[in-house]
C-alpha cells in the first residue's frame, strides 16, 4: 500500500488554487493540479459541501475520496456578505480560481473577472459550464448527460436497432476537465515566461466532447449521411470487435492495419479470405463486415479466453481480454506498473485508486494527503488572512464557514 507523503514537493509546489466548483469537472481539473503539487483548497458550502460527498456507496463517499485527494479543505458560504469578503480575499492571493456556477453567478456576487482581477491582475479564471459564457444557450442548465446526448457522442454510440447510449461515467466532465488543466498550464507559461497578466478560461462541457468525436463534421459534410452505429465495431475498419470466447469470457480483437488482416486470416487458417473480393481491402471488410466477422466468430467461440490469448500472442496478433473490475486490479502488467494505487482511507483501511498520471521522470507527482474533511483546514488557510480561533468560531455561528 501506497503512503501519502505531505513532504513531498512536485513540479506545481507553489501554486495556489481555489476550486470553488462542485461535482465532476472542476474537481477533475483541480485533481490534475493537485497532483503535481499545486495547494489546491477546495471550497465548499458549509451547509451542504461539496454533492459528490453525497454519492455514497456502503455510506463510503468514494467519489470524493477519488476527485479530491491532495487538496486541502475549507467551508465558506457565498451566500453570506463576509462569505464574499473572505473569497474576495483568498483570490487576491491564488494563481488560479476555478468555479462551475451558471454564466454571471459570480458577477452577481461581486466576484466577477473585473473586480477579482483588477485586484489580482495575475489571476487564472477557469469557469466550468454545460454550454460556455457566450452563445443562445449559455443560461440553460449543463449536466453532462445533456452535453453527451446533444454532442453526437451518444447518437455514436450503441447498437443500430436500440436507444443511442450515454456513455456510464462522467465522460463530458472529465474529458472537460483534462482540457482545463492543459488550458490552466497555458495560461501559466503565458503568465510567467512570456510576461502576460492572468486571463480567463471559458471552459464550457459542450465543446470538449464534440472535439473528441474527431473528423465526424468533414465525414458527414463528404457524405451527406448519418452513420449508423455500430456496436463494438468500427465504421472505418474491420475486423474490430468483442467477441465471445467458449468459456462465456470476452476477448477484442483490433486489426486495423493490412498486415494484422493477413495475420489474422492466416493464423486462424482462413488464407483463402484474402483473395476474396469482399475482404480485400478494408473498404470492403467494413462494406461486408458480418460475413468477415463469421469465421472469427467460429474460431473464438471454439477456444476459452486463454487459449485465444495465447493462441494470438504466438501469431503476434492484437488482442486483449475485455476485463470487468475485479480481474483488472489482479491483472499483473497492472500490479507491476501501480496503475491502481492503493491508499490510506479512514473507513476502508485501504481505498484502490487510479494512479497519478501522466508518469513525468523527473519531475512526478505524489501523494500528499487524503481526501479533506469538510473544513479540515479551516485554521490553516484562514489564518494567512490573519484569522484567529476566535474569529473563526464567530465565523462559524453566524453560518459564513
Amino acid at each position: 500500500m501506497r503512503q501519502f507523503n505531505p513532504k513531498a514537493k512536485g513540479p506545481l509546489d507553489g501554486l495556489v488554487v481555489l476550486d470553488f466548483s462542485r461535482l465532476v469537472a472542476g474537481n477533475m481539473l483541480s485533481l490534475q493540479l493537485a497532483d503535481f503539487g499545486a495547494e489546491v483548497i477546495k471550497i465548499e458550502d458549509p451547509k451542504e459541501g461539496d454533492p459528490l460527498r453525497a454519492w455514497r456507496v456502503k455510506g463510503v463517499s468514494a467519489f470524493f475520496k477519488v476527485y479530491c485527494r491532495n487538496k486541502k479543505g475549507i467551508t465558506l458560504s457565498l451566500r453570506t456578505e463576509e462569505g464574499r469578503k473572505l473569497a474576495f480575499e483568498l483570490a487576491k492571493h491564488a494563481d488560479v480560481l476555478i468555479e462551475n456556477g451558471r454564466p454571471g453567478t459570480l458577477e452577481r456576487l461581486g466576484l466577477g473577472p473585473e473586480p477579482l482581477m483588477a485586484a489580482n491582475d495575475k489571476l487564472i479564471m477557469v469557469r466550468v459550464t454545460g454550454w460556455g459564457q457566450s452563445g443562445p444557450y449559455r443560461d440553460k442548465p449543463g449536466f453532462g448527460s445533456l452535453v453527451e446526448g446533444m454532442s453526437g457522442f451518444a447518437a455514436m454510440n450503441g447498437y443500430a436497432d436500440r436507444p443511442p447510449v450515454l456513455p456510464p461515467l462522467a465522460l463530458a466532465d472529465m474529458v472537460s476537465g483534462l482540457y482545463g488543466m492543459s488550458g490552466v498550464l497555458m495560461a501559466l507559461r503565458h503568465r510567467e515566461v512570456k510576461g502576460g497578466k492572468g486571463q480567463v478560461i471559458d471552459l464550457p462541457l459542450f465543446d470538449p466532447i464534440v472535439s473528441i468525436l474527431g473528423p465526424e463534421a468533414a465525414i458527414y459534410k463528404l457524405t451527406g449521411e448519418i452513420k449508423p452505429r455500430t456496436g463494438s465495431r468500427s465504421a472505418t475498419t474491420t475486423p474490430r470487435n468483442v467477441f465471445r470466447t467458449k468459456d462465456d469470457r470476452w476477448i477484442a480483437i483490433s486489426a486495423s492495419m493490412q498486415v494484422m488482416v493477413d495475420r489474422l486470416f492466416k493464423a486462424i487458417g482462413r488464407a483463402d479470405m484474402l483473395e476474396d473480393p469482399r475482404f480485400k481491402t478494408n473498404a470492403d471488410r467494413v462494406k461486408h463486415a458480418d460475413e468477415c466477422e463469421q469465421p472469427i466468430i467460429d474460431f473464438i467461440r471454439a477456444r476459452s479466453l486463454e487459449e485465444n490469448l495465447a493462441f494470438f500472442e504466438q501469431a503476434e496478433i492484437t488482442a486483449a481480454p475485455v476485463y470487468e473490475q475485479d480481474q483488472l486490479i489482479a491483472d499483473p502488467h497492472v500490479q507491476a506498473r501501480g496503475i491502481i494505487a492503493e491508499l490510506p482511507d479512514d473507513q476502508m483501511g485501504a481505498i484502490p485508486m487510479h494512479a497519478v498520471i501522466p508518469r513525468l521522470e523527473a519531475t512526478p507527482g505524489d501523494y500528499y494527503r487524503p481526501a479533506p474533511k469538510m473544513g479540515e483546514h479551516n485554521a490553516e488557510i484562514y489564518g494567512r488572512l490573519g484569522l484567529g480561533a476566535a474569529d473563526l468560531d464567530g465565523l462559524k455561528q453566524r453560518g459564513v464557514i
